[in-house]
């Protein structure tokens, strides 16, 4: 054997921790090497935590949404339009969201939002 400054060295993990790694790990587009690196820990430990925890850690602990981002947004009018309504009160009520140049979205007064986060995260991913 070795002397002792060669041996290794093992490290204690609080379950915590180890749990945020694990979550960490199962994030959308996470990889477990990257996330070893950013903790400093093997990779082949993450994969016995991530084994030991599963995907639970991952929604138990996850980190909280990323923030929102600043979009950068443009008021015009556009007269004339196909189908419009032609009261001003009428036309106030609706909101159009142009998404990467290729689609529009037209929001009236009654919208789901959880339907058009979900339909703006897909398109937004595109």
């Amino acid at each position: 054997m070795g002397t002792n400054s060669e041996r290794r060295i093992n490290k204690r993990w609080p379950e915590a921790l180890k749990r945020e790694i694990v979550a960490a790990s199962f994030a959308p587009g996470a990889s477990v090497s990257t996330v070893a690196r950013q903790y400093d820990v093997n990779a082949n430990q993450v994969f016995t935590w991530r084994r030991r925890y599963g995907p639970v850690a991952a929604s138990v602990t996850a980190s909280p949404a990323p923030k929102p981002k600043l979009l950068p947004v443009t008021v015009v009018s556009e007269p004339g339009i196909i189908g419009a309504p032609s009261s001003a009160s009428a036309i106030s009520d609706v909101v159009e969201i142009e998404v990467a140049g290729s689609y529009v979205i037209r929001i009236g007064p009654h919208f789901n939002a959880g339907l058009l986060r979900r339909i703006l995260d897909v398109l937004v991913r595109r």
